[in-house]
């Protein structure tokens, strides 16, 4: 094949493919609205099931689920006629997946699926299946041809199928009242996870690493306790640990561009008085707003009562994963 003809096969793939999800529209009906309503008021587990390229889509649909709201989890239909039917429960919900919606690992395990009570959902290209004329909702996956050209690869009918499960999945996290905190509960280990989860208590420089020094104390004495704590900046507190101010390299240019003194001036003189503070309550991710939006890389900690608690430097927040 020559150059243009790979990519002329692609678009024709791409076009064929977008064109079924679109046609899948009129199939979010009145199955789909039992589909959500039944999955809803399960109070078990969705057990996905499905045979070859419908099982790869059906570990997709189950992990998509699991992670938007709704416990599910994918089981093989060969295994399960040899002892994984024993993971399902009355209380579940059965997702079975089947182009043709015979095939047989599926259609075996219906009987027993019947015995025990569980509710049924098929998806399926053909509504006058065996699997879906048992199920107590099908939802309608067909499609005209698949992308392949001999019309046999499952393709187009793959795309379609996994287009439904996401569909499902959406409308039952939209319907559970889903919020991205609760996603991030279940992706700890991610990025997204880290932004909604961790908070400033968990990262931030507390005790003995607060830099701090009284209002009467000379500048010099502040120039010290910033190197050592190695913030660029210290706090100013008075005489009961109260916050009054801040004072940073900035401030120290300042000074010296002001030809001040530094060996007789005090803290209470070159201070900025009402410096950005948060609480250790709120988010990492919002901190990071907050110093992005006043130019600052250090956010003073302090508790209800206006003591210095802790220090947060944009350091920690990079280190930490929030970004």
């Amino acid at each position: 094949m020559a150059s243009q003809d790979f990519i002329k096969s692609g678009l024709r793939t791409v076009e064929m493919e977008a064109h079924a999800v679109t046609e899948l529209a009129p199939f979010i009906n009145n199955d789909f609205e039992i589909a959500c309503e039944t999955i809803l008021a399960c109070e078990g587990r969705v057990v996905v099931t499905g045979m070859g390229k419908s099982g790869h889509i059906g570990n997709k649909i189950a992990a998509t689920l699991a992670s938007t709201g709704t416990p599910a989890f994918f089981v093989h239909p060969g295994e399960a006629s040899h002892g994984d039917l024993g993971m399902i429960t009355k209380n579940d919900v059965v997702i079975a997946i089947s182009n043709s919606g015979s095939t047989a690992e599926v259609i075996t395990i219906l009987p027993l699926i019947k015995r025990l009570g569980i509710p049924l959902i098929s998806m399926t290209g053909d509504p006058e299946s065996v699997l879906s004329q048992s199920a107590h909702a099908n939802l309608n996956v067909s499609v005209t041809t698949e992308a392949c050209p001999l019309n046999l690869a499952p393709t187009t009918s793959t795309t379609v199928t996994l287009v439904m499960g996401d569909a499902l999945a959406i409308a039952l996290l939209e319907s559970r009242g889903f919020s991205a905190e609760d996603f991030a509960f279940s992706h700890p280990g991610g990025a997204l996870g880290r932004k909604l989860l961790l908070r400033v208590s968990d990262i931030m420089h507390k005790d003995v690493e607060v830099p701090r020094v009284k209002a009467e104390e000379p500048l010099q004495d502040a120039l010290l306790e910033m190197t050592e704590k190695g913030f660029g900046m210290t706090t100013i507190v008075d005489a009961d640990n109260k916050l009054l101010g801040v004072f940073t390299d900035g401030d120290l240019r300042r000074v010296i561009d002001q030809k001040m003194d530094i060996s007789t001036a005090n803290m209470q003189e070159v201070m900025s008085a009402s410096p950005k503070t948060i609480s250790r309550e709120i988010l990492a991710a919002e901190a990071l707003t907050i110093m992005e939006a006043a130019s600052i890389t250090a956010l003073i900690v302090e508790d209800e009562n206006r003591h210095p608690v802790g220090v947060l430097h944009m350091h920690d927040i990079l280190r930490a994963g929030v970004v």
